[in-house]
């Protein structure tokens, strides 16, 4: 199967799967949706989403956040995992997000990833899912399934995300890459995999993968 017939395949399948999208953590706003995303880190959206309404409901704004101290944060947040790290993230980006923005969250990648605990995959998750801009953040199942389906090297994430810019079409990005990690929870997992439930990677996905699962 040639290039653009698995995209073509992988797109058709993926929207007649999943035809409606919700954002996987809940959020009101730019701001609530960034520090969602920066506490999903290593941990789980459910997890997450136990935990903001928490949060939120004492401080869901920067001005807020800033009054609480980094240890009361850290105590809320704790079951999330990382939450020393995480804490401290929250209040200095809450900080900076007053001092240089005027309490908003600035729309531009570049300036998001200046923000403490912010990295390239939390400002590109923001920006896409917050201001709708083109983006296609590389988690851990996109990593996995694009490597497995024949579309990338799995070097390394950065090469996937680069991969998956360059064979996707950009107005697919921001709702495929949601697409593609929904269906790598469901049917194609780092573990307990059952090729038998996954249509995509046994119609598109790498022969050498495929042979030493099927019996």
């Amino acid at each position: 199967m040639k290039l653009k017939e698995k995209v073509d395949f992988l797109i058709n399948k993926l929207e007649e799967i999943y035809p409606t999208l919700e954002i996987p953590l809940n959020n009101k706003d730019p701001y609530t949706l960034l520090i969602a995303v920066l506490m999903s880190a290593q941990s789980t959206d459910k997890k997450v989403n136990q935990i903001t309404p928490i949060l939120f409901k004492n401080a869901d704004n920067p001005y807020d956040m800033i009054k609480m101290t980094v240890d009361e944060i850290r105590n809320i947040i704790k079951p999330v995992g990382l939450s020393p790290t995480k804490s401290k993230g929250i209040w200095n980006l809450s900080k900076i997000l007053i001092e240089k923005y005027d309490g908003n969250v600035p729309e531009d990648i570049n300036m998001l990833e200046e923000l403490p605990s912010v990295g390239h995959k939390t400002a590109s998750v923001v920006v896409s899912q917050a201001f709708g801009q083109p983006a296609f953040p590389v988690d851990t199942h996109i990593h996995r399934l694009m490597y497995r389906w024949g579309l990338s090297s799995g070097k390394n994430v950065q090469k996937t995300e680069l991969d998956a810019k360059r064979i996707f079409p950009k107005s697919k990005w921001n709702e495929l890459h949601l697409r593609i990690i929904f269906y790598g929870r469901e049917f194609c997992p780092a573990r307990g995999w059952d090729i038998d439930n996954d249509t995509i990677t046994k119609t598109i996905g790498r022969k050498s993968i495929i042979n030493k699962l099927i019996k």
